[in-house]
């Protein structure tokens, strides 16, 4: 469980410091994770992002300021990291779906975002299907983009890189090509260097692949490991973050595996995504602790 307590520890730093800017590269450290993974396991657990967590706690306190004091909508504004009286009323309307100036008045409703609390499922009541699968280093061929983890760039991203990757005839190919023991197509995260607190990470989306590598193409070495490899059973785009978060609020707690921050894989099948009977996988590299 010290995962957890790091996570919990980071999230008592963005309280501490919401007042402040801070970089998800600051909050990160706190948790001793890198940045790709801490972004990637709050977002699993919370189903929000780093930089929408903190927006909402301070759009919450900003609104409980403006119902119980006489202070100015301006100060407020700079007070809670908003450059200009304009820019703190659009995202506040987006929020509360309300002016700065209707709350100071008590006019409308406001919704509140309270301070996170993480806390893990173990009840196990649905049954995770995975396998613990050894292989040596192989290779991937495929296209790659690089995203920064600031202003969750990759977040936004990388579905616009699925779309790009259908439309151009991309994900045919890699179908086409795909020899390895992994069937499918593979979306994998690379993370790389860290600077100031940002973090950028290639993402790739490829197949396995032994032979030359075709014109047009890129290859990508996956290290030998030790991968738990588990089911995901369903349509997309439900069924892949919900066996994602099984893995982080049951799976890891009761194992005595954690991440090896070596690339991981999601594999998607030819089959239509829509389809109750789809079949996809997630295969994560493994350590002891």
């Amino acid at each position: 469980m010290e995962w957890i307590e790091s996570l919990q520890k980071a999230i008592d730093f963005m309280e501490e410091h919401l007042l402040e800017e801070i970089s998800i590269g600051d909050i990160a450290k706190e948790a001793k994770a890198s940045v790709f993974h801490f972004q990637r396991t709050f977002t699993i657990l919370t189903d929000i992002s780093v930089g929408e967590y903190l927006r909402r706690r301070r759009l919450t306190l900003a609104a409980q300021e403006l119902s119980n004091t006489n202070n100015k909508i301006i100060d407020i504004a700079f007070k809670y990291g908003y450059e200009t009286p304009e820019a703190f009323s659009k995202a506040f309307r987006r929020q509360h779906g309300i002016t700065p100036r209707e709350a100071r008045s008590n006019k409308g409703i406001l919704n509140s975002y309270n301070r996170l609390v993480i806390q893990v499922s173990l009840k196990g009541a649905e049954p995770m299907k995975y396998k613990i699968v050894e292989r040596e280093s192989f290779q991937v061929v495929g296209v790659k983009k690089e995203f920064s983890t600031l202003n969750d760039d990759n977040i936004k991203g990388i579905p616009k890189m699925w779309g790009e990757v259908h439309k151009d005839g991309t994900n045919e190919l890699l179908f086409k090509i795909n020899n390895g023991k992994i069937e499918g197509i593979l979306g994998v995260c690379v993370t790389k260097k860290e600077y100031q607190g940002d973090q950028l990470i290639d993402y790739w989306i490829a197949t396995e692949y032994v032979g030359e590598t075709p014109d047009g193409l890129e290859i990508l070495d996956i290290p030998s490991s030790k991968w738990a490899v588990f089911e995901v059973h369903g349509p997309m785009p439900d069924a892949m973050p919900r066996v994602w978060k099984q893995i982080y609020q049951e799976w890891f707690p009761s194992n005595a595996y954690e991440h090896a921050g070596t690339p991981e894989l999601e594999v998607y099948s030819d089959e239509d995504p829509s389809s109750e009977d789809l079949y996809s996988e997630i295969w994560i590299p493994l350590k002891q602790r």
